[in-house]
Order: C-alpha cells, then sequence, then structure tokens
C-alpha cells in the first residue's frame, strides 16, 4: 500500500510540474482573464478543498457518532445506578 501511494504522490507531482511548465494559453473566469497556470492553481485549490472539507465531514461524523454511543452508555449506567439507589432507600426504610 504504501509503495503504490508513494508512486501516485510522484506521478500526481509529474503531472502538475508538466501542466505548470507546458501549458499555454489563457481563460475569462468571473471577468478576468487568467492564464493557464493560474487556472491549473484555481483547479488544484478548489481539489484540495473539496478534500479538506470531505475529511472534516468524515471527522466529524465519526466524532458524533462516538459521542452518541457514549452518551447512550452514560444514560443506562446512569438509569441502572438510580435503580440500586432506589432498592438501598427502600430497604433501608423502617418498617
Amino acid at each position: 500500500m504504501v509503495a503504490i501511494g508513494t508512486l501516485l504522490v510522484v506521478l500526481a507531482g509529474l503531472a502538475i510540474a508538466a501542466a505548470l511548465f507546458v501549458s499555454e494559453g489563457t481563460a475569462q473566469i468571473l471577468g478576468v482573464n487568467l492564464n493557464a497556470q493560474t487556472i491549473f492553481a484555481l483547479g488544484v485549490a478548489a481539489g484540495v478543498a473539496i478534500l479538506w472539507g470531505w475529511d472534516l465531514i468524515k471527522h466529524g461524523t465519526k466524532r458524533a457518532i462516538k459521542e452518541r454511543k457514549e452518551r447512550r452508555k452514560l444514560d443506562e449506567l446512569s438509569s441502572k445506578l438510580e435503580e440500586v439507589e432506589a432498592e438501598r432507600r427502600r430497604e433501608q426504610q423502617p418498617e
């Protein structure tokens, strides 16, 4: 897995270098003329933002699920404790 990941990173780096140094031309985005390198950089930034957002969603969901499980367990333990305390009070009451 590490070897495949490293290979993918190297290939992606080569692709980025090729896109930055070989591309030519311009385009207009939101009324601003941009060269090919700027458009490529915007695309990379957008991709990073999407991946970062996805990562935040994933970790936030895992955290929320973990907190829900902990809350459910604490609620169960609390109700058991209340039952035990109620039983002790009934046993301690004089008849």
